[in-house]
């Protein structure tokens, strides 16, 4: 047989994912390639403990090189181009060819999406915009902090809860708590809508549980100093604005053959797989659309699990066998909630009529759990 390549653009979690699971069952004369336009692999489910500082970012952050050392080969440069019908992607002017390809780009922030969101916000979604959030909350003292989702469409739904819930925590400790009010207005009906009303009005509570003002079907049209006007007209004045920024399809999709008008790549939802054989997506650049109307979750938890069925689905091509593994759907999350506390959120987002999905209350070992994971990643993925 052949010595076969398989070129992984995107080195966030389910490119590592893919990576490692592919390293661990094809031989080594089959190449393996990772691209990413950053030196290091940084962990995002971490990016709130940076926020409260319980975390340095070089404690949730590795360089990619060390994939190098399994095998792995690591190209550091941006994704030009992809040509999924030749499986080629152009990287710093470079044409790279395969025969197996995997999209694991992520999604894009656009947080110049909303006027003024860039000038007058902070946001925790980036390692260095939590490193910087950060420096702000341990100086605020008294007034209002506007926590908002920016779109109705964005990154980990659990992430403006939490965030919200974990800055409570650090105002309480420091005791200024009193003299702060937390707003928290989103742009969609309800929180984490997708996972069903009993979900939904599980974090609802544990929210509101915190005196924590929640807002529904708010959607922030401009920022400007000190005031956010949103689209119903309304506007609210504010000391710190904290928002999830807007998403969007990476650029290098363009032209990719990939996508729709949606702009986002549709694949198979149980093999990964997109409409050119042995082209697969997984993570944040898909969109898998369930039976409810909504689509799936853009989360890590779903990136990683898609990665480890796409690296079984290739190993059976490359050795010739039947691909018998399928993604189900199921995914779960840590909802962390201050206090060395966590909800914990799990079920099946392909149940039908509507995901089924169970949200266990706060306790110690959800977050412990949480923790755990953190370790598994950062000692053993890297």
């Amino acid at each position: 047989m052949r010595a076969q390549t398989v070129l992984i653009l995107g080195g966030g979690v389910g490119g590592v994912v893919a990576a490692n699971a592919l390293r661990k069952q094809l031989h080594r004369r089959h190449r393996i390639l990772v691209v990413d336009r950053e030196p290091r692999f940084t962990l995002a489910a971490s990016f709130l403990w940076v926020m409260n500082g319980t975390r340095k970012p070089e404690q949730i952050s590795r360089p990619l090189a060390r994939l190098e050392r399994k095998g792995i080969e690591v190209i550091r440069g941006e994704v030009e181009r992809i040509d999924a019908a030749r499986k080629q992607a152009v990287v710093n002017g470079q044409t790279i060819e395969a025969d197996h390809l995997v999209v694991a780009l992520g999604a894009q922030f656009t947080p110049e999406a909303v006027p003024g969101l860039v000038e007058w916000g902070h946001t925790f979604c980036t390692l260095d915009g939590a490193t910087r959030l950060r420096g702000v909350l341990e100086d605020f003292r008294s007034g209002r902090v506007l926590l908002l989702t920016a779109a109705p469409a964005y990154k980990c739904p659990a992430a403006p809860y939490e965030g919200a819930m974990l800055i409570d925590a650090l105002l309480r400790k420091r005791g200024v708590r009193g003299a702060v009010s937390i707003e928290l207005h989103s742009a969609e009906p309800a929180p984490m809508g997708v996972a069903g009303p009993e979900a939904s009005a599980a974090v609802r509570a544990m929210v509101e549980g915190k005196k924590i003002t929640y807002r529904p079907d708010h959607q922030i049209t401009r920022a400007d100093s000190g005031r956010a006007t949103f689209s119903d007209g309304a506007s609210v004045d504010f000391d710190l604005m904290v928002h999830v920024p807007p998403i969007a399809p990476p650029r290098a999709l363009v032209g990719s053959g990939l996508v729709n008008e949606d702009g986002w790549v549709r694949v198979d939802r149980h093999t990964l797989e997109t409409e050119f054989p042995g082209v697969y997506a997984v993570g944040d650049v898909t969109l898998i659309p369930l039976a409810m109307g909504k689509p799936l979750p853009r989360a890590g938890v779903f990136a990683h699990a898609q990665a480890e069925v796409v690296a079984r689905c290739i190993a059976a091509t490359v050795a010739g066998r039947e691909r018998l593994v399928r993604f189900d759907g199921r995914g779960a999350c840590f909802i962390e909630t201050g206090d060395g506390n966590a909800g914990f959120g799990s079920g099946d987002f392909y149940a039908e009529p509507r995901p089924a999905v169970r949200i266990r209350r706060p306790a110690w070992y959800w977050h412990a759990g949480k923790v755990l994971f953190e370790k598994q990643v950062m000692w053993g993925w890297l």
